[in-house]
């Protein structure tokens, strides 16, 4: 019993230390640590892009405690904050070895020509550029830098797009898997490796069509900052791949030197005494100090990345990766519309789909912020497609980069019946139920029924004609001119403006003008204010913890300091196993985008 009593005392003040005192000595070191170093005197930004590179900063409590890559619109903002500092003199880039999203090489691409502009120069190094995604894009951002240096014998493999996908149907007529599935139209193509062993014909047609698009807008645009044709680039581009030195005498890069001597290069014309820092770094030593004057007139930015699914963030502490989900985004735009202070909306999309009922919930919220008297302008990032474009379709202005993948205005859904599959290995799935026949439909056992069939085919038939009703509304199209140009077909930024899906070409900053535009602020000075419906993401993973947000700051500081492995392999497992219970597959015929 004595031992029993000192094991419960021993494990109580255990606990009070881990839940006390060791947030509480971690606010304390917080005291010193909170402030950031100030920048250099003499200073030159460093930014790596060679990880990961979201679109936006993250959500999630956890994901945004660990350290991450900066994303494309903190290193934007960033960078316009930069441009009036005088001790920032130059930006140092070093390009990943594969592809950049065509849309973030876009963003990135206009945020360092307006850096330069500012009369400061951006040096841009890359080890190799490999055949490997869209690196056509990499290629090209490195072209806008003042200086495009190479590492010595370094690949430059930048010779066009490629794309592959992996067709399954024989697999699963081998193995009895059936797919039961319903796409609105032939250019909807997301469960195409399912149902056939080929591109079809309007598979490859789609594919092709913005390859090429994207194609084309990169090696334009990398021509026009490399003072060159776009049919000499051509030329020279296809006719690889090469060497580092070989990409020089072809005039695609300007220097040959290892990284070491493009960064000597970099500080030494910048001025003595200049030193390297951190993006994100410089980035954190501007905690604090306003963006624009208080008194400015304030334009509301709400931000939604990645699939779009109803319910909350607060409960995805642990998000392994990025998610819209409507309850938070449609909170944050009523939010917007009742701020009195707020005179306009930007509301930066980047998503390739997600539910039709989470699709509407927010577009619901767009209306009523329009319905407010505040125009909304959305930005679209690399994606504002099928859901994406749902949500988008009835903003008071569109804007998008050349190469943003819009459009796929269309529905699909299904399920997969397992049945005979799993009987060959000793699994039989047997079903009871009451009611009416529809109530079985979901099963996996088996395919939908004749008459389970032509109902979900009308779901689908009802949820895509609803689709084409909202986006002729709100781009004050006819119905059947958007249902022509619809099918499920997906269109680069550059396509959806021919085609009057997009008003604009451009990137967050161009939309921020056309909200100033709309709401008669054209020529003033605004104040940015970043608008969230559940507050920091400090704050949701105290409130479910039951600490403040300086006492999850502290933890934060101290999972820096101590880097324990066992911790980070922890949270790496926890972050598989909702990868893997969200599933990569659709087993319930609900309509998705």
């Amino acid at each position: 019993m004595k031992q029993f009593v000192l094991t419960v005392a021993g494990v109580f003040v255990g606990l009070l230390l881990f839940f006390v005192g060791l947030p509480m000595l971690a606010i304390a070191m917080l005291a010193g640590a909170a402030r950031p170093a100030a920048a250099p005197a003499i200073s030159v930004l460093q930014l790596d892009l060679r990880g990961a590179l979201p679109d936006q900063d993250p959500g999630s409590a956890i994901t945004a405690l660990r350290a991450h890559a900066p994303s494309v619109l903190a290193i934007e903002q960033t960078l316009r904050r930069a441009e009036s500092d005088e001790k920032v003199k130059a930006l140092f880039v070093r390009l990943p070895e594969g592809g950049i999203a065509p849309a973030a090489a876009d963003e990135l691409r206009l945020a360092f020509k307006h850096f330069r502009g500012s009369g400061k120069k951006v040096y841009v190094h890359s080890q190799g550029l490999y055949a490997s995604g869209i690196v056509t894009s990499t290629y090209m951002l490195g072209s806008s830098g003042d200086e495009f240096w190479m590492q010595p014998g370094a690949p430059f493999q930048a010779t066009g797009l490629a794309s592959e996908e992996m067709f399954f149907k024989r697999f699963f007529d081998k193995y009895a898997v059936r797919p039961d599935f319903e796409q609105r139209y032939e250019y909807k193509t997301a469960v195409n490796p399912y149902l056939h062993d080929d591109f079809t014909p309007a598979h490859r047609e789609s594919d092709l069509s913005w390859m090429g698009s994207i194609y084309q807008t990169t090696l334009a645009t990398a021509a026009a900052d490399r003072k060159m044709t776009p049919e000499a680039m051509k030329l020279a581009v296809e006719a690889g791949p090469y060497t580092a030195e070989e990409a020089q005498t072809r005039r695609l890069v300007d220097k040959i030197g290892q990284v070491h001597d493009a960064e000597t290069t970099a500080l030494a014309a910048s001025g003595p005494g200049a030193k390297l820092i951190d993006l994100d770094d410089y980035k954190s030593s501007l905690r604090g100090q306003p963006d624009g004057a208080a008194t400015d007139p304030v334009i509301a930015v709400v931000e939604a990345e990645g699939p779009i699914q109803t319910g909350t963030g607060g409960e995805d502490l642990f998000g392994a990766t990025a998610n819209i989900y409507s309850d938070d985004v449609s909170n944050a735009l009523y939010k917007a519309a009742r701020d009195k202070t707020v005179k306009a909306i930007v509301f930066r999309v980047s998503s390739p789909g997600g539910g039709d009922t989470a699709s509407e919930q927010i577009l619901g919220a767009v209306r009523t912020a329009k319905a407010s008297g505040k125009p909304v302008v959305v930005s679209m990032g690399t994606y504002g497609a099928s859901g994406g474009y749902w949500i988008s379709s009835q903003a008071s202005a569109i804007v998008a980069q050349p190469t943003t993948l819009t459009g796929s205005i269309g529905v699909y859904g299904g399920k997969f019946a397992v049945g005979e599959a799993l009987a060959r290995f000793g699994v039989d799935v047997r079903q009871v139920g009451v009611g009416g026949d529809f109530a079985s439909a979901y099963g996996i056992g088996q395919p939908m029924n004749a008459r389970q069939k032509a109902a979900f085919a009308k779901s689908i038939d009802d949820t895509y004609g609803g689709f084409i009703a909202r986006v002729a509304d709100g781009r004050h199209m006819p119905f059947d001119k958007v249902r022509e140009i619809a099918k499920g077909r997906v269109w680069t930024g550059a396509q959806a403006k021919q085609l009057g899906l997009v008003d604009e070409i451009g990137g967050f900053y161009e939309a921020v003008d056309k909200a100033k535009s709309l709401s008669g602020l054209s020529g003033k000075a605004v104040r940015l204010k970043r608008i969230r419906a559940n507050g920091t993401p400090f704050g949701a993973f105290g409130k479910a913890l039951g600490l403040g947000e300086d006492g999850v700051r502290a933890l934060a500081t101290i999972g820096a300091v101590m880097g324990d492995p066992k911790v980070q392999s922890l949270i790496g497992q926890i972050n598989t196993a909702r990868v893997r219970q969200s599933g990569a597959l659709v087993l319930a015929p609900t309509p998705v985008r």
